[in-house]
């Protein structure tokens, strides 16, 4: 799905970007031969253990091999993000970013919404009162997540950011009461993209199965199966250069 909009600032940092990277489209080669989005990229995931999934699939590939097997030869796929990582933490991932990365992935949020999960137990006096609460919550998130957005794309290179998929709580109130909550942070989320002129991985839609998670918020071998595929899809198909917020789920595309 493609949201027309126009983002003049943000395409002429996206073509300074690509340019500096060697992946402008048209751009050549030294022996003149077009090189474009198929220039073999570096993809640096950051966040949280949606990424970092290591220790939640026994022994079997996590997302960073998915995606090392999934991208194009003479690619890389460096891993910045940590277990457990909020949106205010984000800074000191952005330090691990080697040098010669062309295309940054973020998936953070889903520990700041666990961090809030008491406010959904609170007694309220009335719906106005906890509305009221919920949208605190929410505008606490917009401020942080919107501040991590700024320190990455002051690095001037094409990123990508994912939703919060729903969790798998075996509590079928408490996954409901999850869903509904997470619905806030993904409105968050979803209008950066748009405003910015993202492209988005919509996690929600992606993993779907209950088999996508090695227990109830974290991907499983094959939910980071998934999720590789469709960054690696993300990153050789998306036009950076010309800014709009695509969004990628794992589902054909209409014309």
């Amino acid at each position: 799905m493609i949201l027309p909009s126009l983002f003049p600032a943000y395409r002429r940092a996206a073509l300074g970007a690509l340019a500096t990277a060697g992946l402008a489209v048209g751009a050549q080669s030294a022996d003149g031969q077009p090189t474009g989005a198929r220039a073999a990229g570096h993809v640096v995931l950051l966040g949280d253990s949606i990424f970092d999934n290591k220790s939640y699939v026994a022994g079997g590939p996590d997302v960073l091999a998915h995606l090392r097997a999934r991208l194009p030869g003479g690619w890389q796929a460096t891993l910045a993000a940590v277990d457990g990582a909020v949106t205010g933490g984000l800074r000191q991932q952005i330090t691990r970013i080697p040098p010669d990365a062309s295309h940054l992935v973020l998936s953070i949020g889903g520990n700041d919404a666990l961090q809030q999960e008491g406010v959904l137990a609170e007694g309220a006096r009335s719906v106005g009162e906890g509305l009221a609460r919920l949208a605190a919550m929410r505008e606490r998130f917009r401020s942080n997540y919107g501040a991590a957005l700024d320190l990455l794309l002051a690095r001037r290179l094409p990123l990508a950011i994912c939703t919060i998929y729903d969790p798998r709580f075996p509590d079928p109130v408490r996954r409901q009461l999850g869903i509904a909550g997470l619905a806030l942070f993904n409105d968050v989320i979803t209008r950066e993209a748009s405003e910015r002129g993202l492209p988005l991985l919509d996690l929600r839609i992606l993993c779907d199965e209950d088999a996508d998670f090695a227990n109830p918020i974290e991907p499983s071998v094959q939910g980071g199966r998934k999720i590789a595929a469709e960054i690696a899809h993300l990153v050789t198909e998306h036009d950076f250069a010309r800014p709009r917020p695509e969004v990628f789920s794992g589902r054909p595309r209409r014309a």
